[in-house]
């Protein structure tokens, strides 16, 4: 990957941008892995998908990390929190049919 700075020109800038995407899109399929399992352990468990207390220390902890880097932790923190609804909706749609 290029640093932005080293972008010449646009078509080069979209590339890397393109590249980017593509790692978010497999990071989001990693994440999602893991959210699945989450279901199966709650539904072993009798937890239910929405944890409110696990929605507010995962949004604290990457708005720290945005914070650390210099991002805007309101950007983050919208993204995350559309992230984990989309997450417990789809928690809660598999334990009701289990």
């Amino acid at each position: 990957m290029l640093d932005p700075k080293d972008c010449r020109d646009m078509p080069t800038l979209r590339d890397q941008i393109d590249a980017l995407d593509r790692d978010l899109v497999h990071l989001l399929k990693k994440r999602m892995g893991y959210i699945d399992r989450a279901v199966e352990i709650k539904t072993d468990n009798g937890l239910p998908a929405n944890i409110p207390a696990r929605v507010e220390d995962v949004v604290a902890k990457v708005k720290a990390v945005a914070e650390k880097e210099q991002l805007d932790a309101e950007l983050v923190e919208t993204l995350w929190r559309q992230l984990i609804d989309w997450s417990i909706t789809r928690e809660a749609q598999v334990i009701r049919r289990d």
